[in-house]
């Protein structure tokens, strides 16, 4: 599951970079918050997220994890596409609509998500590697 988690925060962090260079190179700053929400809600977020996972594996393991995925996958992108519209002046009541749902389900992820630090997350259930792979071969490193 961290893996995936990962994987969908480097989609957020190509598509955030991309805004900001438009951005930048059209002069037009309309979509900064669509811009702040993809790299933080985004990158951030499901980036942080997937380390969780792959350090806890029972919490990546749970079915909570798959709603938190599922929860973030869906709402996320319905949040960002409303926002961008209503950035660029296309602020209709059911485009606002559309966007509190996606803010809603996105949301919604992030509490599944604390919900799951705070039963599977514990010190006796993190992964434990070996130490580094040079230490692995005797090699240290002072």
């Amino acid at each position: 599951m961290g893996v995936r988690f990962l994987k969908m925060a480097v989609i957020y962090i190509v598509l955030g970079i991309g805004i900001g260079i438009y951005m930048g190179a059209t002069l037009n700053f309309a979509l900064t918050s669509v811009h702040a929400h993809t790299n933080l809600f985004g990158w951030a977020t499901l980036a942080l997220c997937g380390f969780t996972y792959l350090r806890f594996p029972k919490a990546a393991a749970s079915r909570l994890a798959q709603w938190h995925f599922w929860l973030q996958g869906i709402g996320l992108p319905i949040m960002l596409v409303s926002l961008s519209f209503i950035a660029n002046g296309y602020d209709q009541e059911w485009l606002s609509t559309i966007k509190r749902i996606g803010e809603s389900v996105a949301g919604s992820g992030i509490l599944v998500f604390a919900v799951n630090v705070f039963l599977n997350v514990k010190e006796t259930n993190a992964a434990v590697t070996k130490g580094t792979p040079a230490e692995e071969r005797g090699i240290t490193i002072d």
